[in-house]
């Protein structure tokens, strides 16, 4: 590979909002041992890198400038590290970066973050799987569910929720999935019972009284997708705190003493493969709301801190 090329990349330079986000040219990766570049096809953009971004979880997840961003990532292999026998060049992989680079036009990735993509998933599905498919089912298995309880959801039709509701429908659990009431014929059509959480889901007003006649019988557990108001509600609801589970409320979830497990906790290429056969079989479905160009990322990371999209919003470098 000629060390005169370049790659193109996402970057920050100072915390703030989708307005610091700017691409600029890179020098192309090289492949260490061990490692693969990849030419990205798409990527997926999270919650979590917005908040990264603002510099909400400094104190937790540290940026250093200028910083990339991005975890999720499908593509094609250009570039074959020292002691790789998974992939060759050519092939089509899917998978994560941890450190902050997907957000890319090339990446250079461990092969023990990446799978052979299947070949039923669109290039958009497949860079949009990694954080919302391994994030789901550590919230799933978090919460310890069985069929025929009942679980509560926050955030049921974000781009987590969609899949943990789906997850939640083959282990045969009665739902109740809070969200807006545009969600209500999703989230029935997915076998949950929608329960609107009001005019502002940061403002729970009578959520708790919605729930407990949805539910009289009682709830089992609750999966937070959202924020520390629902982790409190779900303990004033009296769920017990072993069986609460949230992915956006660490804080939170240490003071209460509840769950907060996310994606680096299913973070294996079991639980990825087991995902994304989910996916190509179609048990289950990760919709695509949104494709930006990778010049647009500012665009496309306002659109999601709306936080009113259903589904997955991908670049395309």
């Amino acid at each position: 590979m000629s060390t005169s090329e370049t790659a193109r990349a996402v970057r920050f330079d100072r915390y703030g909002s989708a307005d610091e986000l700017y691409v600029t040219s890179i020098p192309m990766p090289e492949p260490g041992e061990g490692e693969v570049v990849v030419a990205v096809k798409a990527a997926g953009i999270n919650p979590g890198e917005a908040a990264i971004r603002r510099g909400d979880l400094d104190a937790r997840f540290p940026a250093t400038f200028p910083s990339g961003e991005g975890s999720d990532l499908a593509g094609v292999v250009t570039a074959v590290g020292a002691g790789v026998t998974d992939f060759a060049v050519g092939d089509e992989v899917l998978g994560f970066a941890w450190n902050r680079a997907s957000h890319a036009t090339h990446v250079a990735v461990p092969v023990t973050q990446l799978i052979a993509k299947p070949a039923e998933l669109s290039w958009e599905v497949a860079g949009a799987l990694y954080v919302v498919a391994c994030t789901a089912y550590a919230a799933v298995r978090a919460a310890a569910v069985a069929p025929g309880e009942t679980v509560a959801v926050s955030a049921a039709a974000g781009g987590v929720g969609t899949l943990v509701v789906q997850l939640l429908a083959l282990r045969g659990v009665r739902m109740l999935g809070i969200a807006s009431p545009a969600n209500d014929a999703w989230l029935t059509e997915h076998g949950a019972v929608p329960v609107p959480y009001g005019d502002d889901p940061a403002d729970l007003g009578d959520l708790q009284d919605r729930l407990r006649a949805a539910a009289p019988e009682g709830i089992d557990a609750f999966i937070d997708l959202f924020g520390p108001q629902y982790v409190q509600l779900a303990v004033d609801l009296g769920i017990p705190r072993d069986r609460i589970e949230t992915i956006a409320a660490f804080e939170k979830a240490r003071e209460l003493g509840t769950k907060a497990e996310g994606s680096t906790d299913a973070s294996t290429r079991e639980v990825l493969a087991e995902m994304a056969g989910l996916v190509a079989g179609g048990s289950i479905s990760i919709p695509i709301v949104a494709a930006y160009p990778l010049d647009e990322v500012a665009d496309a990371f306002r659109r999601l801190e709306q936080r009113h999209t259903r589904g997955k919003i991908v670049l395309i470098p």
